[in-house]
């Protein structure tokens, strides 16, 4: 295990934020780093590595509320991509030494090795604060001395926001590639079988444990690029190689996503109708393609404690959430969509339905990794609609 730092190997590093203020700590991870993104926080009391890893906080300086960081470690299973993805990590205080039976390196040494640059030993509840009153905003995260505040400020203020962003391109896959990794014993109820559906799953920067419900649940998952088109998908469903197409998490502006959505719109229309599953970013994209709009959150929802409402049952479920952007609730009803999930702290929608079809997508993250598991009957109703279809389709050839 690391030992920890000597007062001579203490460097310093400097969180500088587009609205003036500077926040001063030990840095540590990678070193001479310099990096300009959006600044975030999350709430959640642990699964910092799993965060670290989600491709949904690209191009983002994570902020953890929780004052002790680094004390589990870190390890190959508890990854959600291949790489860590944040372009910065801040905490309260830095664990040294980590204890934990499966931890196999320590988070210094683990940012050290990714190349991203982390901060200690500063005010994160006053830091939330201010991004909470404020709203997420640029910052500047250094551990070069030879930058002067004013330079790191300038920095921050001249950074362009996330709307408009389409940073998928940057974490989806390029190639065609087929999932077969479960959750092993961390589910007791997989199943499988002859029959089998097959998911045609868009990488817009999909979590592992998405894939891994999937497959858990005896799916043939295909993994997709963000950009197939529409027609070797029609194509694949007409020939019954897919039953079910899925939409991934994933970073950025969801309306900057623009040849995604195109495509969805053809795959949601098609007749008879392709079952569609959508989680966090590909929610997002499914009500921009029915016609829906979306917009920024001011600080956004991060966390594995979020209450969520399903409207239709009455049934409070406490979720996972990453995200900084929201589906515009009138316009989706006005495109036909049906609210079936509300975030309670704010209302907004977590969750809609389209009514004459099995489409539908959550905003939360019913796979957790980390957080609380209310919400994985979700891929259950997913697999029963692809069932459903795969049954109607072929009595219609009879």
């Amino acid at each position: 295990m690391p030992t920890p730092l000597t007062k001579g190997e203490l460097r310093t590093g400097r969180l500088v934020l587009a609205d003036g203020s500077i926040f001063r700590g030990t840095a540590f991870g990678a070193r001479g780093v310099t990096s300009l993104a959006e600044v975030v926080f999350n709430t959640a009391m642990s699964g910092y590595q799993e965060s670290l890893t989600d491709p949904s906080y690209r191009n983002q300086i994570l902020v953890e509320t929780f004052p002790l960081i680094g004390n589990t470690g870190v390890n190959p299973a508890d990854v959600e991509s291949g790489r860590v993805q944040v372009a910065g990590f801040v905490v309260r205080e830095l664990a040294r030494r980590a204890s934990n039976y499966r931890s196999t390196g320590g988070l210094d040494a683990y940012l050290c090795e990714q190349g991203v640059l982390g901060l200690a030993g500063i005010d994160t509840r006053a830091l939330t604060r201010r991004i909470r009153a404020t709203g997420a905003m640029a910052g500047v995260l250094s551990d070069d001395e030879s930058k002067s505040d004013q330079v790191l400020l300038a920095l921050a203020r001249g950074a362009t926001g996330m709307a408009g962003q389409n940073l998928v391109p940057e974490v989806g896959c390029d190639v065609e590639s087929n999932w077969d990794q479960t959750l092993g014993d961390w589910h007791a109820g997989a199943c499988s079988g002859s029959d089998s559906p097959s998911v045609l799953a868009f990488d817009c920067g999909a979590k592992h444990n998405i894939l891994r419900h999937l497959a858990t649940r005896g799916c043939d998952v295909l993994v997709v690029p963000h950009d197939t088109d529409v027609d070797s998908i029609i194509q694949r469903f007409e020939a019954g190689e897919i039953d079910g197409v899925f939409v991934s998490n994933g970073p950025g502006d969801p309306a900057a996503v623009e040849g995604t959505i195109e495509t969805l719109r053809g795959v949601v229309a098609h007749e008879p109708a392709i079952p569609v599953f959508g989680i966090c970013l590909g929610h997002q994209l499914l009500a921009l393609a029915i016609g829906a709009k979306t917009f920024k959150l001011p600080f956004g929802h991060r966390g594995i404690n979020q209450p969520v409402l399903e409207t239709s049952a009455g049934r409070v479920a406490i979720t996972s959430q990453n995200h900084g952007f929201a589906v515009e609730a009138e316009s989706l009803e006005q495109a036909g969509g049906r609210v079936t999930h509300r975030h309670l702290n704010d209302q907004t929608i977590a969750g809609f339905e389209l009514v004459d079809r099995p489409v539908f997508g959550v905003q939360f993250h019913p796979e957790a990794s980390p957080g609380p598991h209310d919400g994985a009957l979700l891929f259950d109703r997913f697999v029963a609609s692809m069932h459903e279809v795969r049954a109607e389709r072929a009595a219609s050839t009879c």
